[in-house]
């Protein structure tokens, strides 16, 4: 996959990342799977900016987003260590 293309789904970011050792660590590749995860799903926002079907608004506080964010790393994490 070329560098300027974006992964279209979360086994092209784990497969992106070089074998350990290389230049990307466990938590770099958990990081960017979370990224992805949340950019696509919009996971931890808050109330919908956007037109069209966005399912019931969110009242989440800054810090309540934050903390899922912040869960759904951890979950990431965990996955990518479990290789």
């Amino acid at each position: 996959m070329p560098e300027s293309e974006v992964p279209s789904n979360a086994a092209e970011v784990a497969a992106a990342a070089p074998a350990p050792g290389g230049g990307r660590g466990p938590d770099e590749v958990a990081l960017d799977m979370m990224k992805f995860i949340a950019v696509t799903t919009g996971y931890g926002k808050g109330s919908p900016s956007s037109a069209g079907f966005s399912g019931k608004p969110s009242n989440k506080s800054a810090e309540e987003q934050a903390d899922v964010l912040i869960e759904l790393f951890k979950r990431c994490r965990r996955v990518v260590k479990e290789d």
